[in-house]
């Protein structure tokens, strides 16, 4: 298969599996796989303190009031009469608007303290009661006649006894948490079973704040199709309270001055009231309910409505970038790549402040998770590679190069390039035993080996320490190359250096020899340099690092007519090594099998300094 080819395949490969992980990735997005997690890290995002104006002032039932007088149930309605008669003591310091975060539902055991309670706030200013809804599951019927059970159905709606409900105006304090239990959305109206629409309880505070100082009230939040809104919280739990008590009013302890023309909320706040949550601007502190209902009507007052993204443009969002990272990321380099990473991540999330300050909520989490997971892929498919190609160049080279030239090919990584066949100009050499054919007839095999073995050594210790490429052994016969699998400086010379240092080793080891077995042998030489194909050459289930061409065929020819214990060389070695080599020119007297006439041989004498 051509590099090419390959290359294609391993394209459609990657876009493959990059689709699939963009769909996957989409999908995750989609249906909210990590719900929680976004959520959360959308809240430390998005969720950002304000500083407050003032408009609006809590009054409220805390522990002191309670301890003061008494428990909630035993306060009485007349109690709360009298709150609403004192706040509107000073007509010239009267709220703007009261707001009773309380259900009042049903006729109490003292009629006259309703009644006292009903009209203290028909001789108020504007007041507020709160009314609610209990949900459920319920069986309902189609406009088709078939039957279905529907989700969150109003089984009940709670709202102020009849003298109440005549004398303020009404707000559902129905709470929409997530999933996960915290509190991040606001419910704009409550539709009831007979077709009436409830507005929120902040609403109609928002609403009739507006009226009372002339302003038009045109904010209206962007809701889902639950009608749900996103609350765009201004303070943590505790910033709107100043601390105030009902029991302070009730003893003149609070000056009229602090809540004239503001918007007056009273509601629960102790502990033991169950009113308080978990909300998106604070998952450690809980938040009480009335200041909950501060935040939604203090956003709405500054005109700060936010719109979450839907999940399907997110979703797409996340299909694209995944397809793309994944083709980007494919065969990058590791500083590219987390180049690449860091950028996208840290764009899309300088991206979602700044939408989130336009009023666009997006989701922080899905595009860099996918993007983390395809770098880390990439990291570890690297590696991976790596590890492959890193055994492949080491398995293919290491019975034929020097170890430091392996560890070069790996750490350049080009161990790709050089086992494709390649045309490159080679030294190569050729060194044959003389006289061993004969030799090895009347010897043991178990001589024959041990003198062949000894040769191949001496041959191999002295190619690899002169930098050579040792390409096989054919009998007796040993070749090697220098200029591949690496481009070599001075590749001719360290050939030639190679061959000396094979003629000179081989006098130790013919005396050797000679004492053992009372043979002897020596060694021819031919070293030719010139252009040859280098790579892996063969069939598929067999194939070897080696060099091919004329030039190759040259050097064996010259090894072939060398006598025992000389080196031929070619011109184009003579020339390239003049004044550092001594040599004898031979003419044309040797006649190279397959070169026409006319082609010098060269003896080398000897190696000058």
């Amino acid at each position: 298969m051509t590099k090419q080819k390959k290359s294609k395949k391993s394209m459609a490969v990657i876009l493959a599996i990059s689709l699939v992980f963009g769909i996957v990735a989409s999908l995750g997005c989609y249906f909210e796989w990590f719900f929680s997690l976004d959520s959360s890290l959308a809240d430390r995002m998005y969720q950002r303190e304000k500083v407050l104006d003032g408009d609006i002032v809590l009054i409220n039932m805390d522990q002191e009031s309670l301890d003061e007088l008494g428990p909630f149930a035993s306060w009485g309605r007349a109690l709360m009469g009298d709150v609403i008669s004192m706040l509107n003591a000073d007509p010239q310091n009267a709220p703007a608007v009261i707001a009773l975060d309380v259900l009042y539902v049903g006729a109490s055991d003292d009629p006259d303290g309703d009644a006292y309670l009903a009209d203290a706030c028909k001789n108020s200013c504007p007041v507020v009661t709160a009314c609610a809804g209990t949900f459920g599951s319920e069986l309902a019927e189609g406009e088709d006649g078939e039957f279905y059970m529907e989700e969150d159905a109003v089984l009940a709606f709670d709202e102020p006894y009849e003298e109440l409900k005549a004398s303020t105006y009404q707000g559902h304090i129905n709470s929409s948490f997530d999933r996960d239990g915290i509190l991040r959305h606001g419910s704009w109206e409550l539709t009831l079973p007979d077709g009436s629409v409830i507005p929120s309880f902040n609403r109609i505070i928002y609403e009739l704040y507006c009226q009372q100082k002339g302003i038009n009230a045109d904010t209206k939040p962007w809701t889902d199709v639950e009608g749900r809104y996103y609350v765009p919280f201004r303070g943590k739990p505790g910033a709107y309270s100043d601390g105030y008590g009902v029991a302070d009013l009730l003893n003149g302890n609070i000056s009229p001055e602090a809540y004239a023309g503001k918007i007056v909320m009273i509601g629960p706040y102790a502990a033991g009231m169950q009113d308080d949550f978990t909300t998106s601007m604070d998952h450690a502190t809980k938040m009480y309910g009335v200041e909950y209902q501060a935040n939604m009507a203090d956003a709405l007052i500054h005109g700060e409505t936010e719109r979450e993204m839907g999940r399907l443009p997110q979703a797409v969002l996340v299909f694209l970038a995944s397809v793309l990272l994944s083709l980007f990321f494919y065969d990058r380099g590791i500083w590219k790549a987390v180049i690449g990473w860091l950028a996208v991540v840290a764009l899309f999330l300088a991206f979602c402040m700044v939408s989130s300050s336009r009023g666009q909520i997006w989701s922080p989490l899905y595009l860099p998770l996918a993007v983390t997971i395809l770098f880390i892929g990439h990291v570890a498919s690297n590696y991976a590679r790596a590890a492959i190609e890193r055994r492949r160049v080491t398995a293919t080279f290491e019975r034929y190069v020097a170890p430091e030239i392996v560890s070069e090919l790996l750490q350049d990584g080009s161990g790709e390039d050089v086992l494709g066949g390649k045309l490159t100009d080679i030294a190569v050499l050729f060194v044959d035993i003389r006289g061993f054919t004969t030799m090895s007839e009347l010897l043991s095999p178990e001589e024959v080996v041990e003198i062949l073995n000894r040769y191949l050594t001496l041959t191999t210790d002295c190619i690899f320490r002169n930098s050579g490429t040792l390409d096989k052994f054919v009998g007796d016969c040993t070749m090697a190359f220098w200029g591949a699998p690496l481009p070599q400086d001075d590749a001719i010379y360290h050939a030639v250096k190679a061959a000396f240092d094979m003629v000179e080793g081989a006098r130790e080891l013919k005396k050797e020899l000679l004492e053992k077995f009372g043979r002897t042998v020596d060694f021819g030489v031919g070293v030719n340099y010139g252009p040859a194909v280098v790579g892996n050459i063969g069939a598929p289930n067999r194939m070897d690092y080696t060099a091919i061409g004329d030039t190759v065929n040259t050097a064996a020819r010259l090894e072939a007519n060398a006598p025992g214990g000389q080196v031929y060389i070619s011109r184009v070695v003579a020339d390239a090594l003049e004044g550092r080599i001594e040599c004898t020119s031979l003419g044309d007297t040797i006649k190279l099998k397959g070169k026409a006439a006319g082609f010098e041989v060269l003896r080398v004498e000897r190696i000058i300094g």
